[in-house]
């Protein structure tokens, strides 16, 4: 596998925005599909705020950029069905109904100790899955969205197709499968440690390619597996992980101290990457990434 950088500089960075503050984090990328009348550009960057009130939005005529703020965002936090905050989008065109699909997750429940109990499946990693759940909204062109109110499982979902199955990987490396995508999804195996946070996921024939991250690396990097998808759904497990990508640039957040990371929202610039996100177009393969923690957003293209 070979991972190049493109360009000098993150594609998003708070100098894009005032309103866009010191956290900037999971990122994913559409081209805007031609029957959405007047797109504001040919492609949709969808991403967040750690504790975000909205579910912010950049649009460019080429995924390198210029990315412009589209500062109304997409999905707000009063039409979301959620309480506290909405983030981590994961955005999917489904051609046949003409809309498109943004999974994304928010506190769910108002009382920790009065939730659905699905935290519980997930032993040392219940606390940090806790009143938190992904919920999935619609839209016509993009911009506005119409939230569904039922919990579809733990945070962080990166969907993906598969035979006559629509399936999730989420935090902590839980999979699920749903036949609409839209709701009812059956939980599957645990196919990665407690540690895992966020992932980005595409299908190569039979083969799901998993890039991710995990809590506690010293630096926080992204991580690349693969899961055989031919067998029994319950039995699928995940390969040994490979380093494919690590801070090496200034804005990556190499220059500064090697720390292991820690869960939640960081605030300041810090030697880590996270929220890995896929985008692939016309043969092309491209990774998009959170740099120096949750200070920005940075592309790349891979050679898998």
């Amino acid at each position: 596998m070979k991972i190049t950088r493109l360009g000098t500089h993150p594609i998003i960075l708070p100098a894009l925005h005032p309103s866009l503050g010191g956290n900037i984090n999971g990122p994913s990328l559409i081209r805007v599909p031609a029957w959405v009348d007047a797109p504001l550009g040919r492609y949709y960057l969808y991403f967040a705020h750690h504790h975000g009130r909205h579910i912010r939005l950049a649009y460019a005529d080429d995924p390198e950029g210029p990315w412009t703020l589209h500062a109304p965002g997409a999905l707000q936090l009063q039409e979301s069905t959620c309480l506290d905050h909405v983030a981590s989008p994961d955005v999917h065109i489904d051609e046949a109904s003409r809309s498109i699909r943004m999974y994304f997750h928010g506190v769910a429940f108002a009382d920790r100790d009065a939730t659905d109990g699905h935290e519980k499946l997930f032993g040392e990693a219940s606390w940090w899955i806790g009143n938190q759940r992904t919920k999935v909204a619609t839209s016509s062109d993009g911009l506005h969205f119409s939230a569904r109110p039922e919990p579809l499982g733990a945070s962080y979902f990166r969907v993906f197709r598969y035979g006559d199955w629509t399936y999730a990987l989420a935090m902590p490396g839980v999979l699920y499968r749903s036949r609409d995508g839209l709701g009812s999804f059956e939980v599957g195996p645990i196919c990665f440690g407690p540690a895992f946070r966020h992932c980005a996921v595409i299908v190569r024939d039979d083969l799901l390619h998993v890039f991710h991250t995990e809590v506690g690396h010293t630096p926080e990097r992204i991580l690349h597996s693969t899961i055989d998808l031919r067998p029994d759904w319950q039995h699928w497990c995940a390969t040994s992980a490979a380093t494919v990508l690590q801070p090496e640039t200034a804005w990556e957040g190499a220059t500064l101290p090697l720390k292991p990371s820690v869960r939640g929202a960081v605030y300041e610039p810090v030697r880590e990457l996270r929220d890995p996100a896929l985008f692939e177009e016309d043969g092309r393969l491209f990774l998009l990434y959170s740099v120096a923690g949750e200070s920005g957003i940075a592309i790349a293209r891979v050679d898998l």
